[in-house]
Parts: structure tokens; C-alpha cells; sequence
């Protein structure tokens, strides 16, 4: 829609990754100069964490494009909660390898001689596992059994594992996975990028997509889209998408920081609840200065509280966010407690009730 009017030729700022719209903030950099060097050692896992939307797969699919397609062969697998079983058949099937009716032992076998194939045709084997957090140690395991192909003394497969950032913690502190460990020869966590980056980043998109100046950005609305996104792409590709919209509709060519505001307004009201009852808890709480606050405490002590909790949380406004997306949470738990034991005391109610003693038998 929005396309039409600033007279662009795509999606600038669509939330599926897409290679194409690759930007080198510095934190990519410095993962790029990691995944080059683990991919010139040919062996071992090569991981990269970060959080949700913060670019792992684009980053990724930007440094696939840039190899010799004659001379590697990729497969990618996003994985779900997949046992060992199930992760080596995703594997097989990701390189197209046909595994019907075979057991483990012969999936294995069928496996291993498509690698040592494309070994003797001068083509590296190359896997993406993304969502690895998602993993039982089992499957980490089985991933690394592959791993140990070897022809002569070169690897036969190199694997990509990306994940968010509880998949370092399994990594560091599992005692199973030690060997796994060992097997790591580079690893980077993308960070959100910086203030400065920002606007590189959106009219780097926009000019992929054919933008001629229109719409122009102010620095304000560019500080308020980064306090909203916190430098996570994602949530900025969400954003400016919103504001696009925002701005085609109300025909601007210029978007300011009133405008981001207001979008963002709209935002957190998509995300805010609308239905459900009130009750005391939780819900009786109110989220004051990025705390929460008992709604009966005394003003001038809850606007203390609130004075406090701004100092502590303005810095961090994604801190602010998950702690609302907490707090809904909590309101929701709370109430389905007090459904359950609400449940509980009419089942007692109804069991407590004296049952009617039959008179006038004389059953032995």
C-alpha cells in the first residue's frame, strides 16, 4: 500500500530475512570476520547467537550468497523440539537425500556416502541448523557424530549453528556436550546495533527498494525509533513498516518524531489485552515509571516508586518492554489460578453436601 505512494519497487522493510538487505553494522562485521574464518578451516561448528530478530539468518544467507555455488553444497534445518532420530532425518532430507524405509543405521550409511560424494566432486557440505536452542543434548550429539566424517584428514561436513542466547548457556555448562565444545572454532553474539547505525540501516533499505528522498526522516524521529527498538532489526523493521503506512495514509513526506510517536502509540495498544476481567492481584497493580506499583499505596510514596524506577529503567527501554510483556503475563497466570481454585471450592462445595440416608429397608 504504502509502496504506491513513496514510488517504491518492494518491501523495504519486510520481517522475513532476506539476504538481500544485509547491512554491515559493526556487530555483523565482526561476526562476518568469524564465520570467514571458521568457513577457510573446513571443519568444527561454527556458532552464532543472538536474540530474537537480531539478524542471525540474514547474516548468514548474506555470506552463503557470496560463495562459489559450484564448489559447495548447502542444507538448512530449523528445528523444532527434534529428537536424535528425528534431527538426523531432517538433515538427510534438507540435502535431498532419499531415507524412505531406511533405519537409522542405513540413514547413516545413505548420508555418509553423499558426503564422501561431493567430497570426490571437489564440493564442501556445508549445514545451517537454526533455532539450535531448540535441541536436546541428544541431537547436539548426533550433529556431532557427523561431524566426524572424515576423508583422509578433511572434514567431509561443517556445521552453522544459530541460536539465541540460551543456547550458549547449554553449550557452557553441559557436561555431555564437551565434546561438542571442543569441536567449536568460532562463535560471535550479534548485539543490537548502535544509535548511529540506525539510519544507515533504513535508507540503506529503502534504497534497495528504489527510494528517491521520499519519505525523509528527521534525527528525532530516528532517536525515538531507536528508544522503541532498542537497535534489535527486527522490531525497527516493524516499526519503520508502520510508519510508512502511517505516513502514505496521512500523505507525509517527511516523518518526525510526532509521527514515530504515534505509531508507536499504536503499537502498544495492538499489543495491550483488551478483554478480560478485573480482579484483585496482580491486576490491581499499576506499571509506574518501569516498576510495578500497588494502585492503593499512597501518592506521594508511588510517585517515589515511580521516580526510582524511571531512573533505573530509562536507560534500557527494551528492559521496559519485557517487563510489560511480564507483567501481562503475570495478570493472565493470576487470573487462570483463581478460575482453577474457584473450580476446586465448587467441587468441595458440592461434595460436602449431605447425601440423604435411605429408611424403611431391611437389606442384610
Amino acid at each position: 500500500m504504502y509502496e504506491d505512494f513513496y514510488k517504491l519497487k518492494g518491501k523495504p522493510f519486510q520481517l522475513t530475512p532476506d539476504p538481500r538487505f544485509y547491512f554491515d553494522t559493526r556487530t555483523h562485521k565482526k561476526a562476518m570476520a568469524y564465520l570467514t574464518y571458521g568457513l577457510s578451516q573446513g571443519e568444527g561448528f561454527i556458532i552464532i547467537t543472538g536474540d530474537v530478530g537480531a539478524g542471525k539468518t540474514t547474516l548468514v544467507g548474506h555470506l552463503f550468497d557470496s560463495l562459489d555455488k559450484t564448489r559447495y553444497v548447502f542444507a538448512k534445518v530449523v528445528t523444532t523440539q527434534l529428537d536424535a532420530d528425528s534431527t538426523l532425518k531432517m538433515v538427510a532430507a534438507a540435502f535431498g537425500i532419499h531415507i524412505d524405509g531406511l533405519d537409522k543405521a542405513g540413514i547413516l550409511g545413505r548420508v555418509e556416502l553423499f558426503l564422501r560424494q561431493q567430497f570426490r566432486d571437489r564440493r564442501r557440505a556445508l549445514l545451517i541448523v537454526d533455532e539450535a536452542q531448540n535441541l536436546p543434548v541428544s541431537a547436539l550429539e548426533e550433529l556431532r557424530m557427523l561431524s566426524n566424517y572424515q576423508e583422509g584428514n578433511k572434514a567431509l561436513l561443517q556445521v552453522f549453528l544459530l541460536g539465541q542466547p540460551e543456547f550458549r548457556d547449554k553449550l557452557a555448562y553441559s557436561n555431555e556436550l564437551e565434546q561438542l565444545r571442543q569441536r567449536v572454532i568460532a562463535t560471535h553474539h550479534l548485539e543490537p546495533m548502535q544509535k548511529e547505525e540506525l539510519p544507515g540501516y533504513i535508507y540503506h533499505r529503502l534504497k534497495l527498494c528504489g527510494w528517491n528522498n521520499n519519505p525523509r526522516f528527521t534525527d528525532a524521529a530516528f532517536d525515538t525509533m531507536f528508544d522503541y527498538s532498542g537497535g534489535v532489526p527486527r522490531r525497527l523493521n516493524n516499526l519503520a513498516s508502520r510508519i510508512l503506512l502511517f505516513g502514505s495514509l496521512e500523505g507525509k513526506t517527511e516523518i518526525d518524531h510526532d509521527i514515530v510517536e504515534e505509531v508507536i502509540n499504536d503499537l502498544k495498544k495492538d499489543s495491550t489485552p483488551t478483554t478480560g476481567p478485573k480482579h484483585p492481584g496482580v491486576a490491581d497493580m499499576a506499571f509506574a515509571g518501569g516498576g510495578l506499583v500497588r494502585s492503593n499505596v499512597p501518592p506521594k510514596i508511588r510517585a517515589d516508586l515511580a521516580a526510582a524506577n524511571s531512573d533505573l529503567m530509562g536507560a534500557d527501554p527494551e528492559l521496559v518492554r519485557r517487563i510489560e510483556v511480564l507483567e501481562r503475563y503475570a495478570k493472565a497466570h493470576d487470573q487462570t489460578i483463581r478460575q482453577t481454585l474457584q473450580i476446586l471450592s465448587d467441587w468441595a462445595d458440592a461434595a460436602a453436601v449431605p447425601v440423604p440416608l435411605k429408611t424403611g429397608t431391611n437389606e442384610q
